[in-house]
């Protein structure tokens, strides 16, 4: 089940620097719904990103997931916020060269636990044949950049999370596979009514989505 956005008052300035990379007064999402962000290089959207998942920290204001505001968060109660309740796909995936596919998808259950039931690698096996990677036991260091891109988004599902953020998810795939994740990426957020936000250049992925706004020159419109 989806969580609602609350997001007021988020500037963010990098150290030295006299002027905000951005300053967002007010940034609502209804549980469920899905938005993507685009905008120039440069202007803030991955910085975005990390605030609106915890990752980082605003210089002010507050991120707020229902009940959480991610802000008031200490740095450990943070990332098992996003362990247990979030899905990212990095734009550079973040994978680990040395393990297979499979392995990779894994990953987040073995920081709760050593042995994962063996239901969930199941649920990883068949997340990686829904975004067409046939050879799940593949060390991720010989696969395309692509089919890397579909092993992150794979891992990303796996807790079936109530919340989706997305850095340019399709960026490194070939026309039919950006279409196919893309809109696979859509669904799974929709059937398992999740809030998904997509930061992308990718207009046929954002065309697919209920809001899209632009952040430039500091500001999201």
């Amino acid at each position: 089940m989806g969580e609602a956005l609350q997001a007021s008052n988020v500037r963010w300035r990098f150290p030295g620097q006299q002027r905000a990379l951005f300053e967002i007064a007010r940034l609502d999402l209804a549980a469920g719904a899905s938005l993507g962000i685009r905008g120039p290089s440069g202007a803030g959207k991955t910085t975005l990103f990390h605030c609106l998942s915890g990752i980082a920290v605003p210089d002010s204001g507050s991120v707020r997931w229902d009940d959480t505001d991610l802000c008031a968060l200490r740095p450990e109660a943070r990332d098992l916020w996003r362990r247990r309740r979030l899905g990212l796909v990095f734009q550079d995936f973040h994978l680990v060269e040395g393990l297979t596919a499979i392995d990779n998808v894994m990953l987040p259950a073995h920081f709760d636990r050593w042995r994962p039931p063996a239901d969930l690698r199941r649920r990883a096996g068949q997340l990686l044949d829904d975004v067409g990677i046939g050879c799940p036991r593949r060390d991720v260091a010989l696969l395309s950049r692509g089919e890397r891109q579909r092993v992150a988004f794979a891992r990303a599902m796996l807790f079936d999370p109530g919340i989706v953020l997305a850095d340019e998810p399709t960026a490194s795939l070939d026309p039919d596979y950006r279409a196919r994740i893309g809109g696979l990426l859509v669904e799974l957020a929709r059937t398992r009514e999740a809030t998904l936000i997509v930061v992308s250049h990718d207009h046929e992925l954002l065309d697919r989505l209920d809001r899209r706004m632009t952040l430039e020159n500091g500001t999201l419109r």
